[in-house]
């Protein structure tokens, strides 16, 4: 496998880091801070992507992408999240809920949904995590009960990011109760706007726009509202959580900022104790092979297979290094200098990240969850 991409992908590179220098404030730590300029700034910078043609690198030109490679998308997605992701909320709709209704929508919802998507004008968040049923996702209890020629939806979601942003949600609710819990499951694709949804913000350290609680009550959908099949949802979800899993690109921020250290130190680099050298080589290493294992799910979906064994195995690996890099990471920010500019910007990053780390092997499935699926997979081959 080239490890580099090549050059095309050096040059592409080197041009959206030229874009984030001229258009983000040097402090920028992210859209979902305490100052509301911070997102101001990521849906401007969206756009701008969008115009360039950058956001949706790697869609069909039908849909408003430049029909690119999924490498070339790989590199926007690791610049951008090795930045503090100046994306914003879009990159949920750019990196899964685009490909899903590119893989099972209808013409008509894939006329409706995608353009905006590719534009940066359309921001989703996803109706998955319950009360008592996080990342049992198969247990479900927000309903859908058929109503006339449609449905009526009533139940709570938590923890749904951007909730309180998002134009559309991605729901999943159960339609049936008969058979396996993973059966009677269906996808509805719902308006944020609609007056019978009620988004109540969760504040966390992560910053305001983030979590949330969802309720519905008689929400009312129609049958074009569907995507996919009726009980059939999981069959959709199991492939959108394999593209969500893959889909930030943790490593990126990780290697950026373990590499900048010894810069950063300067002559302070020596002086840290040898135990802690021993564990920054080890978590670049980590870095290494977390790219490596990403690249080999994207290989294996760009082949049109999805194989949640692949993507759990990542996220367990790119999780567990989130957070013992972002420990590594805390205890050089303790040696860095305390009267220059740039290693008060790298202790703020340093910080930033740590904060983001701690949720990481819970969000998008538990790691313990993630065990479980690959060890189902694992047996299934053998």
């Amino acid at each position: 496998m080239d490890f580099t991409m090549g050059d095309a992908a050096t040059d592409l590179r080197r041009d959206l880091r030229r874009l984030m220098r001229e258009h983000l404030p040097e402090d920028f730590r992210g859209p979902f801070t305490d100052d509301p300029t911070d997102l101001q700034t990521a849906q401007e910078f969206c756009r701008l992507l969008a115009d360039q043609g950058l956001l949706c690198l790697a869609w069909p030109e039908e849909f408003g992408g430049r029909g690119a490679s999924i490498w070339e998308q790989t590199v926007v997605r690791e610049e951008m999240w090795a930045h503090h992701e100046p994306r914003g909320a879009q990159y949920m709709g750019v990196n899964w809920v685009g490909p899903a209704i590119m893989r099972h929508g209808t013409e008509t919802q894939q006329r409706k949904h995608l353009p905006p998507i590719a534009r940066g004008e359309s921001i989703w968040c996803q109706g998955f995590s319950e009360p008592g049923s996080g990342s049992d996702l198969a247990s479900v209890r927000t309903a859908a009960h058929r109503e006339g020629d449609g449905w009526s939806i009533s139940g709570q979601k938590i923890w749904t990011s951007y909730a309180g942003m998002a134009q559309w949600c991605f729901l999943l609710a159960r339609t049936s109760s008969t058979g396996r819990k993973q059966e009677g499951l269906t996808v509805f694709l719902v308006p944020m706007s609609d007056p019978a949804i009620e988004v109540r913000p969760i504040r966390s350290m992560l910053g305001p726009h983030h979590l949330n609680e969802v309720f519905f009550d008689s929400l009312k959908v129609s049958e074009s509202d569907v995507l996919g099949e009726v009980d059939d949802g999981w069959h959709v979800v199991q492939e959108v959580l394999a593209f969500e899993r893959v889909g930030i690109a943790r490593y990126a921020r990780c290697e950026r900022l373990l590499r900048s250290a010894p810069e950063i130190l300067g002559d302070r680099w020596p002086d840290l104790p040898d135990d802690l050298r021993s564990r920054w080589v080890r978590e670049l290493l980590l870095c290494r092979r977390a790219r490596l294992m990403a690249y080999r799910v994207l290989a294996t979906q760009n082949e049109g297979r999805v194989r949640p064994g692949d993507s759990a195995a990542y996220r367990i690996a790119v999780t567990r290094l989130d957070q013992t890099s972002a420990d590594v990471l805390t205890e050089i920010a303790a040696y860095a200098p305390t009267d220059n500019a740039a290693a008060d910007t790298f202790r703020h990053d340093v910080h930033a990240n740590w904060a983001y780390s701690q949720a990481a092997t819970v969000s998008s499935g538990s790691i313990e969850m993630q065990r479980i699926l690959l060890a189902r997979d694992l047996l299934a081959a053998s």
